[in-house]
């Protein structure tokens, strides 16, 4: 399911998707801060020499830091560099890399995805073993890395515990850990842990770090946490278009979010309000939650002709049509006011 407004031009906050959220001001006075006077080109300027710095701060020592446009080139580049044109990605089948990239990790990577079916969204040693297999048969594309998302796309959150069980069981069999972090601080938030705790310490190889959803306006980036793990990352880069020529404006606004605790006050922001929204919508007679609310996404199945009717005062998703399951997501900017009005409507429509 993509995060496609569906049908929606309100200015009202509506609860589609946290790409739907501004941007946050810290960000914009970050930016306009790094507009004044010239600076290199192409990350040798001063604002990518501090992010490096804040990313090792993070990640440890051994992080390189590539700033990217956007989480799908971040995914596509990292995966490319890992891999050989005749690898496969073991990956879930609702992960965005196999529903929302429009088959991007295939087409411009070229590699074989293998989706895995899940109940909630998340891998396991177990599935690994079941679906990684072929090893040495030309007929058989041969698997090379295993993709998580964090948080995933239904909004569950991998423990420290369980990603490092993953990193075991892949690097066992000669494989490699990729995540797609596209809202991993809030996973972080969730798990009450700092961001190494469950990536560099638990064994991850390459992480896809997103800013956009948690406050930037346009910035994600490649971290390599494992330099062993990549080859050619610096050309692939450019040959993805993905490398930025007025770089210092990724790279101020992932300094802005990083270099001190923003990262964390609005994905905790975000969460909180998800828990807010989970309780009231849980209150309506005949709502069903459908996932445990563990990050900024609340999973529900209403009525098919409540949805129509809900969507056309507030904008969110419906992420599967034959169950009537839709998806509400919180961002930075969700206020209390926000989630009780929206709740109240659900709540009128229901009973209309």
């Amino acid at each position: 399911m993509d995060d496609r407004l569906n049908g929606s031009s309100s200015p009202v906050r509506g609860f589609a998707s946290d790409n739907h959220a501004g941007v946050h001001p810290e960000v914009l006075t970050a930016l306009a801060a790094a507009n004044e006077g010239h600076q290199p080109a192409y990350g040798d300027d001063p604002h990518t020499a501090r992010l490096r710095e804040v990313m090792r701060r993070h990640f440890g020592e051994q992080a390189e830091t590539y700033p990217v446009f956007n989480g799908t080139g971040a995914n596509v580049v990292g995966l490319q560099a890992m891999s050989e044109r005749w690898s496969s990605v073991l990956c879930t089948e609702s992960s965005h890399i196999n529903v929302d990239e429009c088959g991007a990790a295939e087409k411009v990577a070229g590699l074989k995805l293998t989706p895995i079916p899940t109940p909630d969204g998340k891998l396991t040693p177990e599935l690994v073993d079941r679906y990684a297999w072929g090893w040495g048969d030309p007929h058989h594309p041969q698997p090379k890395i295993v993709s998580i998302t964090q948080s995933t796309e239904l909004g569950t959150v991998y423990t420290a515990e369980e990603v490092a069980a993953l990193a075991s069981c892949a690097h066992e069999r000669g494989m490699l850990l990729h995540m797609d972090g596209a809202r991993i601080s809030n996973a972080a938030a969730a798990l009450d842990l700092p961001l190494r705790a469950f990536t560099t310490d638990a064994g991850l190889d390459v992480l896809s770090y997103g800013g956009t959803k948690n406050g930037l306006m346009v910035a994600e980036a490649i971290v390599v946490l494992n330099p062993e793990a990549v080859q050619g990352i610096e050309f692939l880069r450019k040959m993805g278009m993905q490398l930025a020529s007025k770089m210092r404006f990724l790279s101020a606004q992932l300094v802005a979010l990083l270099d001190g605790d923003l990262w964390l006050r609005n994905a905790t922001h975000a969460n909180t309000m998800a828990q807010h929204l989970a309780n009231a919508v849980r209150a309506v007679p005949g709502v069903q939650i459908t996932q445990p609310v563990q990050a900024n996404a609340v999973f529900a199945i209403i009525p098919k002709d409540v949805a129509d009717r809900l969507r056309k005062r507030y904008a969110f998703s419906t992420w599967n049509h034959r169950t009537g399951e839709v998806r509400f997501m919180c961002s930075f900017d969700t206020t209390e006011g926000d989630v009780a009005a929206f709740a109240a409507a659900l709540a009128d429509e229901m009973t209309a």
